[in-house]
């Protein structure tokens, strides 16, 4: 399995217990849809290796208590601390409004009136406001991600249109008096 076709699920932050069990805190919002996992993938000297689940119970309302497949003391310590993940495929695909931050890399932003407002590069979400980040016109641009300012995702054309807030595009294309 290659990085590239997984998304991150969350990390292994500790041991439970004394029988080899595990804590993985998942970075998720929904984190009800992961109740069941057969498998993870934990990333190890930079390679993805397969870990089966014997049993799984909730921890806390985004953590999960694992029991691996065949356990050692020496598996459980390589993946202690170690990133998790699972294959693109076994995410539930959205529609409307909603969208995973991976699939829109690319996407062209555009305001309510077709305005170019940049690609998207990236999404910041390690802040408490996550945000979009563009290039337009050689500029870096950050848009917050804002539910109520989304007015259409449309994944064939590839863009996002918002309802941008007057002078929010100006603030990084301007030149500042401090700047010249």
């Amino acid at each position: 399995m290659r990085k590239e076709d997984c998304y991150l699920l969350g990390k292994i932050t500790r041991r439970h217990g004394l029988a080899g069990n595990v804590i993985l805190k998942l970075d998720t919002d929904q984190p009800e849809l992961y109740n069941k996992l057969e498998s993870i993938f934990v990333e190890i000297n930079g390679l993805l290796v397969p870990f089966f689940i014997e049993r799984s119970a909730w921890s806390k309302n985004d953590a999960l208590n694992l029991a691996f497949k065949n356990s050692s003391e020496t598996l459980v310590d390589q993946s202690l601390g170690k990133s998790v993940y699972l294959p693109l495929t076994t995410l539930p695909k959205l529609s409307g409004k909603q969208f995973y931050y991976h699939e829109i890399i690319g996407f062209d932003i555009l305001d309510q009136n077709d305005k170019e407002c940049g690609v998207i590069r990236s999404v910041n979400d390690q802040t408490a406001q996550n945000y979009f980040v563009t290039n337009l016109d050689g500029k870096e641009v950050v848009i917050p991600i804002i539910k109520d300012w989304i007015l259409e995702v449309d994944r064939e054309e590839r863009f996002i249109k918002m309802q941008l807030p007057e002078g929010l595009i100006d603030v990084f294309l301007v030149s500042s008096k401090k700047d010249e």
